[in-house]
């Protein structure tokens, strides 16, 4: 709590105040295309109900933006990042880090340091010996249908997010977790999920998860700087389900990876199928909004409905979205969410191309 008073809110500059944990970027960069075309954007956005606005520019200024990048495919067409911000300016991701755990998830399972995503969570975690939980699989954590009694509030200086979030024991504060209902019967996003496969993952691999995402993701797509991840004391445990730190370019070379499902000129690192398992609408998906620690938006072309847009989302509005039908990349990150919607301007924008 004492954490909390001083440091109040979360902000994108919390990177900051946490130790952490680097992650070197690959040896040799990789350099987007770079097709700058402005006025192709400056078309009137809808930023809610009630109110559009023309210029893109203007729109992101109101609502608080740092950086916003449009990508067709390998090709930058918008860059823009508010005054005295730039790519060389590290942001965190809050939940972005979620979809990055379910990458690493994906590749674990693929090297066959996890069984099964049908496994009980107690396979991997011995942290705890609560009841119930032997009946939470690993595919409950990455739908977040855990019936794990966690309240997933902000502004509560004594709840669970605070205890995760400014807290100095992510182990002690995950042994003292209860179970509320039956595991896989509804939807509910609580972080502490995400928290758990990112134990699940060092458990299984030997590594933490900063040095699995160095070695397995981020050393091998060009990234150009180092990034970090909070941990929760020194030589702690990663916040797994936030607070990866890192360039904006950079992020956008995870986001074009996923595009490419999984590949990365020419090498697969990401599975191809659990690409398609995680953003793509499957016959056995349970919510068409949320899976495998993806969100999941309509169609953009109805021909293609299993085709969704997807995104990576975060606090304050950071934002990775992906359009595989229009092969659109936008990367948002923020001070606060704002005014906007930002799903339909990301789908007003996503149609310029």
């Amino acid at each position: 709590m004492g954490r909390y008073v001083i440091y109040n809110f979360a902000n994108i500059s919390d990177y900051k105040k946490f130790p952490s944990r680097e992650i070197k970027s690959a040896t040799v960069p990789f350099e987007f295309y770079r097709d700058i075309e402005p006025e192709a954007l400056e078309n009137e956005h809808t930023q809610d109900r009630f109110k559009t606005i023309k210029g893109l520019e203007t729109l992101l200024e109101n609502n608080k933006s740092v950086a916003f990048m449009v990508l067709h495919k390998d090709t930058i067409k918008y860059e823009w990042y508010a005054d005295n911000w730039s790519n060389e300016d590290i942001v965190t991701s809050f939940s972005m880090s979620k979809s990055m755990i379910s990458a690493l998830i994906g590749i674990a399972l693929d090297e066959g340091h996890i069984k099964s995503l049908d496994d009980p969570i107690t396979d991997y975690i011995k942290l705890f010996k609560n009841e119930g939980f032997d009946q939470i699989t690993i595919q409950h954590l990455l739908d977040m249908r855990t019936g794990i009694d966690y309240v997933e509030s902000y502004y509560n200086p004594f709840g669970n997010v605070a205890i995760g979030y400014y807290g100095r024991n992510l182990d002690r504060h995950i042994s003292k977790l209860k179970i509320k209902g039956p595991p896989g019967e509804e939807f509910e996003y609580i972080s502490i999920a995400t928290q758990l496969l990112g134990v699940i993952i060092e458990e299984a691999t030997g590594q933490p998860v900063s040095a699995y995402l160095q070695d397995k993701i981020w050393s091998k797509i060009g990234t150009q700087f180092n990034a970090t991840w909070s941990v929760d004391r020194k030589k702690g445990r990663e916040k797994s389900f936030c607070c990866i730190n890192a360039h904006t370019e950079d992020f956008a070379k995870f986001a074009l990876l996923y595009l490419n499902k999984g590949n990365w000129q020419g090498e697969q690192i990401i599975p191809e199928e659990w690409v398609e398992k995680s953003v793509e609408i499957q016959p056995d998906t349970e919510d068409n909004f949320y899976q495998n620690q993806w969100w999941l938006f309509r169609p953009s072309d109805p021909k293609k409905p299993n085709l969704v847009t997807y995104a990576a989302q975060g606090h304050l509005g950071q934002i990775m979205a992906i359009d595989p039908v229009n092969e659109v990349i936008i990367i948002r990150f923020g001070k606060q969410w704002g005014q906007a919607n930002w799903v339909n301007i990301f789908r007003d924008i996503s149609k310029s191309f």
